[in-house]
């Protein structure tokens, strides 16, 4: 299996977060993601909102960072982590705009990204933007085209209903081949069929270890899937919120197994349930002396027992 470790203090998300990160900012989540880095995590995972309608405050919180900046910065400040936006929005950007966002990314880093993507579902949060919400899956399908288009050929073409592009060169072009890998997120059916036929995994929200075996047997059954399923990762997150899927209302404490024998069952489950990797949120710790401690003991404890 692999591991992704959530990034803190990126996001002030009430279901999640510890006491300590409100107070912490860059000199503190430097420090988490070289933690990290030394250790054998394969990801960070990095949050994005745009901006953060005020009514949804009381339960999303109020700071979210940008992915690509926040991913910039931190493929900057380490050696060998990658590094995966979970997740981005793709209709809030022209796909040539994050194609070279990326494509630069990777150039100076040496490759290390992931596009952890999908629709999104903050409605305010689109009209906002000037983006038609309404129209964000099939904007999501062509932009996914659009970005390979850019990253893989020498001079990209592209004619779709969202986005044209002709006679024009995207370099530099990304370190990974064919192109970084796309991991598609949602839940509905519709979410997986994308990442069956565009993406190299999936990234559900909200999906247990008893939900997951149903939702790999619909992936496998579609065409798409049969030529990926060999490389096709599917990231969930061990962490079992206790919130509502789109309104984020909290139906009671979200808790982090943090003992040994609980995180050894939950992540056994979800591997026996169909899972590759996981993506893990330290507990809510009193201080961030207290979380370095964790990550490394994780490190140490938890992930030779998978690998």
């Amino acid at each position: 299996m692999k591991f992704a470790l959530a990034t803190p203090a990126l996001n002030n998300y009430p279901a999640a977060m510890a006491p300590w990160e409100p107070r912490a900012g860059g000199p503190e989540i430097l420090r988490y993601a070289r933690k990290a880095d030394s250790l054998s995590w394969d990801w960070l995972t990095i949050p994005e909102h745009i901006v953060m309608p005020t009514d949804m405050k009381e339960v999303m919180g109020s700071r979210f960072a940008e992915g690509i900046a926040a991913s910039a910065v931190l493929m900057g400040a380490t050696e060998r982590i990658h590094m995966l936006t979970y997740i981005l929005a793709l209709p809030y950007r022209h796909p040539l705009v994050l194609a070279k966002q990326i494509g630069t990314m990777e150039f100076l880093a040496g490759g290390r990204f992931t596009l952890g993507t999908a629709v999104g579902h903050l409605e305010r949060e689109f009209e906002t933007l000037g983006i038609p919400f309404e129209q964000r899956g099939p904007m999501t399908d062509e932009y996914l085209k659009a970005l390979k288009e850019a990253w893989t050929s020498e001079h990209p073409k592209f004619h779709g209903d969202f986005v044209k592009f002709d006679n024009i060169l995207v370099e530099p072009k990304p370190v990974q081949k064919p192109h970084p890998p796309i991991f598609v997120g949602g839940n509905s059916p519709a979410a997986m069929r994308r990442a069956a036929v565009h993406g190299d995994g999936w990234i559900p929200w909200l999906v247990t270890a008893e939900d997951l075996p149903g939702c790999i047997a619909y992936m496998k059954s579609l065409p798409a899937y049969e030529e990926k399923a060999d490389r096709f990762e599917i990231l969930v997150t061990t962490t079992a919120y206790k919130v509502e899927d789109f309104s984020h209302a909290e139906k009671g404490e979200t808790e982090v197994s943090s003992d040994r024998d609980s995180v050894l069952r939950d992540i056994e489950a979800l591997q026996k349930a169909g899972a590759t990797s996981v993506q893990v949120m330290p507990p809510k710790l009193e201080t961030f002396e207290q979380c370095l401690d964790w990550i490394e003991w994780y490190d140490q404890e938890i992930i030779p027992q998978f690998r």
